[in-house]
């Protein structure tokens, strides 16, 4: 008896829609979450060279939680390529001049850093509060349990 290993194609891709409140998360377990869900890991016909990962609409990013003193201690830095020309800010004013930033920064970081990658990425939806606007697409919830696990729902 022969035994074939079986791959997605992409007429077996379909990708739901997920929605994820970021109220009290800690930033990191939210990304790795939302990276995971990105990717499709957590579907059965998972394929490394495929994106059979799903939408996700992360909502109220500016109310995630960071622990310890990585608001005053974590930078971000970029460099222009001229000199003088490096910049850096902490965690807590790249949050007060775009609440979406950490958590689009911190799941880019996760994912893949090629095409595919790229590709996953333009299915994130962060929004800094309570509102999106993608009710037609009908999310799922997403919810975390007492230890900041991710459950479907």
């Amino acid at each position: 008896m022969k035994q074939k290993t079986w791959t997605a194609r992409k007429e077996d891709l379909k990708g739901d829609w997920y929605l994820v409140d970021a109220t009290g998360v800690a930033l990191g377990r939210l990304a790795s979450s939302v990276a995971r869900l990105l990717r499709g890991k957590h579907k059965p016909i998972f394929t490394p060279h495929l994106n059979t990962g799903d939408h996700v609409i992360v909502i109220n990013a500016a109310r995630v939680l960071v622990t310890g003193s990585k608001a005053d201690g974590k930078l971000y830095t970029r460099y222009s390529g001229y000199p003088s020309g490096l910049r850096s800010r902490t965690l807590r004013e790249a949050q007060d001049l775009d609440p979406t930033f950490p958590i689009y920064n911190a799941v880019r970081g996760m994912l893949q850093r090629n095409t595919l990658g790229a590709d996953m990425l333009k299915r994130l939806r962060v929004y800094a509060g309570p509102d999106h606007g993608h009710q037609a697409q009908q999310p799922k919830a997403v919810t975390f349990n007492a230890k900041g696990d991710l459950e479907l729902g």
